[in-house]
């Protein structure tokens, strides 16, 4: 494996729809992984999560999280983002990158159906700052 500069994983991280395996710690200290549909916004990864859910739970109480996103076609890459989120319930913010995610994974065509169906009460806007990267990519033959 070859460790992937930052604008290779800019790259990467912006590529196409892979999801991102967000990775939060529970109230009594054990691990929660799920996926997540995200953006890169600068130096943050933006996702939408449910107030309610144990990610959204996790990441009010406790913003440490980490986020792997990967290619599992040889050659292989993944990236590694381990930073610290802060939440929004501001529902003009909440649905706007609803839309904007949606367009990135659903297509233009569904964007607004779905900011329609996430910019709700309850829906946060999470944004995870980027604290530290590891990236790698395969060679391939």
């Amino acid at each position: 494996m070859t460790r992937m500069t930052e604008p290779e994983w800019r790259e990467f991280l912006a590529h196409g729809t892979r999801t991102g395996k967000l990775a939060t710690t529970r109230a009594d200290g054990s691990p929660h992984l799920a996926p997540v549909w995200f953006l890169l916004d600068g130096d943050e990864l933006v996702f939408n999560t449910g107030g309610t859910t144990v990610k959204g739970r996790n990441l009010t109480r406790d913003g440490r999280a980490m986020i792997c996103v990967d290619d599992d076609r040889p050659p292989f890459a993944y990236v590694l983002v381990r930073g610290t989120a802060t939440v929004s319930e501001d529902l003009a913010e909440v649905r706007a990158w609803a839309g904007r995610i949606a367009a990135r994974y659903m297509g233009e065509h569904l964007a607004e159906q779905y900011a329609a169906r996430n910019g709700v009460p309850g829906e946060l806007l999470v944004r995870l700052r980027i604290d530290r990267v590891i990236a790698e990519s395969g060679v391939a033959d």
